[in-house]
């Protein structure tokens, strides 16, 4: 998962207030928090494609969070996209989107689904998840990337005899096997190290309670006005 501010890079502790992008490592996705003015210009100038956008995060309704949201939705339309876009955003959302489709007089070629934020998890992906607090009616978020298993030593299975099937997966996620002769497969020696998880805490200030310390714990801290 890499995190960039659509203006300059991310630092571990940094004020955000406008837009910053999710690149998933696995995948082509892009998923997007908030749309600023000219946000269409700076993605291409990090030279990433609008039509790679699976998700976008609304934080707030604020105009700096949204100016660029139904400009770039338009665009879509244009380039001829056909996949579904969810977003997430407030319960007024929706409202803002359908009156600004009234006022352009435009209809998407391409389903927009739209998913109010709640307390818990919001997204649930197999990969990454992005939990949603709610402090003094602001959203508040956690992103977290699963830790992903070590690639699998096929050589080393084939030089002990492991036929391939259902075992390569358990030794994969490091089950051990006791056989009839009491020979041990152990399944972390048959794979690399895995790679460790990571977390992301984005919160609105930077005055600490007691919550936002036992939700950031090992995070890298992202705050956003």
């Amino acid at each position: 998962m890499k995190i960039s501010y659509l203006n300059k890079n991310l630092d571990h502790f940094k004020n955000l207030n406008s837009s910053f992008i999710i690149k998933l490592t696995a995948v082509k996705d892009l998923w997007i928090f908030n749309c600023c003015d000219g946000f269409q210009y700076s993605i291409s100038y990090k030279a990433l494609k609008i039509n790679n956008i699976s998700k976008i995060i609304i934080t707030d309704l604020r105009i700096n969070n949204i100016s660029g949201l139904l400009g770039l939705l338009s665009s879509l339309n244009l380039i001829g996209r056909i996949k579904a876009l969810h977003i997430y955003g407030p319960i007024g959302l929706k409202y803002y989107l359908d009156l600004g489709k009234k006022y352009s007089q435009t209809n998407f070629n391409y389903i927009v689904y739209i998913h109010i934020l709640k307390l818990g998890l919001v997204i649930n992906h197999y990969q990454y998840r992005i939990y949603t607090f709610i402090n003094c009616s602001q959203y508040e978020f956690v992103i977290i990337q699963i830790e992903q298993y070590g690639t699998f030593l096929l050589n080393k299975a084939k030089k002990n005899y492991l036929i391939p099937g259902p075992l390569y997966g358990q030794l994969k996620k490091g089950a051990i096997f006791i056989l009839p002769d009491g020979f041990i497969f152990n399944g972390y020696s048959f794979t690399n190290l895995n790679i460790l998880g990571s977390q992301f805490s984005l919160f609105l200030n930077q005055y600490c309670n007691r919550r936002i310390l036992e939700n950031s714990l090992l995070s890298n801290i992202i705050l956003y006005h």
